[in-house]
């Protein structure tokens, strides 16, 4: 295999989720389309809580079909739906179509479409895995920043509607010529003069599937981590646009700057946290990430200024990119890479269970408070302090004891 072919095919996978990380820029619509139809705000943010919750079902398939060596597939099933859904949201008059359209073919096109793609390139950089999969999230992440103004300037031209149906339009064709790029990562895969670390060779030969990954308490410990450290960055990122304006009095086309802030911070600590964590270790990198996002929320809540916000929209974007960026290695390197698209699609349905009720319940909060998340970002807060408890838990006792 050419030495080229796997960065060709890291960018192209790149630009596919470039596309489909949109779904996060959803704040941006989801005012429009509340004043649009006469939605309440909590009814909208059902549509991203649905693609987000069931994102493990799709994430677990594609997991599979790429551990069968037909990564492809996934990808471009992945693709297609995505953009297809992102059409049709467009045509939707109704709440259920909407759910349908954008929570439903949508979730599900971005799911299958990540799955296969995170896998793919951790088999495809044995060598740099942190920083693939920082680049890998990191374009997930990012596509909110290029999005998100792109999406409000359709909006206030062309309206909603029209706004979803151009977009989509635009991430179909780049999806298919994209997809012209995709490989399949060779079984036991190694670059060219690279040489496998004679641990990570004794650790491979210790893989476990799903069931076995199921019996080991580092799984639980795994996947409350992974929960608790989206939930506050999920809350935010649904919610970022509204935020802005609500707490901190910014005009519609001002709070969509600060969603592409956080996007790109989001983007940067994807790819900064992986190569961190290739560097310290998975459990210490949490223990830091743990710890700062506490600090932005806090900052968030108690500095009532444009200043503030910035400072803690920024803090809390790479954060949560760093939780994006840290897991997916991490499950590769406690469980092994041969069972690592399913194994990490059930460890997703930590993220998954966080984007269920973070976005709403943020929302719901702020409605009962006129606009204001501070109760929200309590409740945040005090989370993310039992995620710094159990990372220090797992930092100490766990990570020799427990595989």
């Amino acid at each position: 295999m050419n030495k080229n072919t796997r960065w060709t095919v890291l960018f192209a996978s790149m630009a596919i989720l470039l596309c489909a990380g949109s779904l996060y820029s959803f704040s941006v619509f989801a005012k429009p389309l509340s004043v649009s139809k006469g939605w309440s705000m909590p009814d909208v943010m059902l549509a991203f809580t649905i693609n987000a919750a069931i994102a493990p079902i799709p994430t677990i398939l594609g997991g599979f079909i790429t551990d069968k060596g037909k990564a492809n597939i996934s990808i471009i099933l992945g693709g297609i739906l995505f953009a297809v859904g992102f059409i049709l949201t467009g045509f939707a008059t109704t709440k259920g179509m909407l759910y349908f359209s954008y929570g439903v073919l949508s979730g599900v096109g971005q799911a299958f479409a990540y799955s296969g793609i995170i896998s793919n390139a951790l088999r495809f950089f044995p060598d740099k895995r942190g920083l693939a999969a920082g680049l890998i999230t990191g374009a997930m992440g990012g596509a909110s920043v290029i999005a998100a103004p792109i999406a409000h300037n359709l909006i206030a031209n062309y309206g909603v509607h029209n706004a979803f149906i151009y977009l989509g339009s635009a991430y179909l064709v780049i999806i298919i010529i994209a997809l012209f790029f995709i490989k399949v990562a060779p079984a036991n895969y190694q670059p060219e003069g690279w040489i496998q670390p004679v641990a990570e060779i004794k650790q491979e030969a210790a893989n476990k599937n799903w069931k076995q990954m199921l019996m080991s308490l580092s799984f639980y410990f795994i996947i409350s981590m992974f929960a608790i450290g989206a939930f506050s960055g999920l809350m935010v990122a649904s919610n970022a646009s509204v935020i802005s304006q609500s707490m901190f009095g910014l005009s519609a086309s001002v709070a969509a700057t600060f969603v592409s802030i956080y996007a790109l911070s989001n983007t940067f600590g994807r790819v900064v946290w992986g190569v961190v964590s290739d560097k310290i270790g998975h459990e210490k990198t949490l223990i830091a990430l743990y710890s700062v996002i506490a600090i932005s929320l806090l900052i968030l809540v108690s500095i009532r200024t444009t200043v503030g916000l910035t400072v803690g929209l920024v803090l809390l974007g790479l954060c949560f990119g760093g939780i994006m960026g840290v897991f997916a290695p991490l499950v590769m390197k406690t469980f092994g890479p041969i069972n690592q698209g399913v194994n990490y699609g059930i460890v997703f349905i930590g993220f998954s269970t966080a984007a269920f009720f973070a976005p709403k319940y943020a929302a719901g909060i702020a409605a009962k408070h006129n606009g204001d998340f501070t109760d929200a970002f309590y409740v945040a807060i005090s989370l993310v302090l039992v995620g710094l408890v159990i990372s220090v838990i797992y930092s100490i006792f766990i990570k020799r004891k427990v595989k």
